[in-house]
């Protein structure tokens, strides 16, 4: 897995947990922390997760097969 998929899956992971929080509790934690859901950085902050899960979507597609070569090679070259 690339830096960039690794980068990208820590983003979609941090998306999906404020989405699950404001299932819950219906509380936006990155509106809260950055001003409201307009605001210029909660707006950046939504399209990097919407990017992250637009890169992990090659992720989802992959064969099985690449996946497992490419850890094996990274495991062997550190």
């Amino acid at each position: 897995m690339s830096v960039l998929q690794r980068t990208a899956l820590f983003f979609t992971i941090i998306g999906a947990l404020n989405w699950g929080v404001i299932g819950l509790f219906q509380f936006d934690v990155v509106a809260s922390l950055f001003g409201g859901q307009g605001s210029v950085v909660s707006r950046i902050i939504y399209t990097v997760v919407g990017i992250a899960g637009l890169v992990n979507l090659g992720i989802l597609f992959k064969p099985s097969e690449e996946i497992v070569r490419t850890e094996h090679r990274v495991a062997r070259t550190t």
